[in-house]
């Protein structure tokens, strides 16, 4: 009867407990993420920054990731990975996005406002900050999981090069820092795409899902 007593709880009810504080934090970090987007879409457009723009588009598509997230959580392997790996390709196109977008400001010479650039860079990266540390737990469960952790990741880096960005361009009066910047946070989305997928595709492996049955 000890034993009983002191046995620790099914498998299945510490999953579910996981996958309800889960849901928690989705919930708060897609809220955070779409207040951001409406800033920094505006900003961005305002102040003819490449970078801010990415960014802008970024905390948008990292709200539809959440809200994918938050639809498969608990649900079985496949969807899970599926979803995963629906979101690494919204990333890498992401990245593709933003290479245009450099592109196109690299030819027209842009000269975006600094002081615009690190405000509201300043602000996202207390954001993504935020959302990165109600994440951190779930940094290395399964691909979906992982891949909202991955997306957080990316934009404190992000927010971290749009804040060098900024003083880039105060201290040179030239729009490369920003040029050069949002070239980096393509990269990352890129980066970020081919581990999420990576991870997912090997979830979706015939021999995993029969393991997971």
């Amino acid at each position: 009867m000890a034993d009983n007593c002191c046995a620790p709880p099914p498998l299945e009810l510490g999953l579910k407990k996981q996958n309800r504080a889960f849901r928690r934090v989705l919930f708060a970090v897609l809220a955070i993420n779409a207040v951001m987007f409406g800033v920094e879409v505006i900003a961005g457009v305002a102040a003819g920054s490449a970078s801010l723009q990415a960014d802008a588009l970024d905390f948008l598509g990292d709200a539809a990731n959440y809200a994918i997230s938050l639809l498969v959580v608990g649900m079985a392997l496949r969807y899970r990975a599926s979803a995963a790996l629906a979101k690494g390709v919204t990333m890498g196109l992401f990245g593709l996005w933003v290479i245009g977008t450099v592109f196109w400001h690299a030819v027209h010479g842009t000269l975006p406002s600094a002081f615009t650039m690190g405000t509201v860079g300043m602000a996202a990266l207390f954001a993504n900050a935020a959302s990165f540390g109600l994440l951190w737990a779930y940094r290395q469960r399964d691909a979906n999981m992982r891949s909202a952790w991955i997306c957080t990741r990316n934009d404190v880096l992000g927010n971290l090069a749009v804040l060098m960005a900024a003083l880039g361009v105060f201290g040179t009066g030239n729009g490369w820092p920003d040029v050069i910047v949002a070239t980096i946070m393509a990269g990352l989305a890129i980066q970020g795409a081919i581990l999420v997928i990576r991870q997912a595709v090997g979830e979706l492996s015939p021999k995993r899902l029969v393991s997971a049955e």
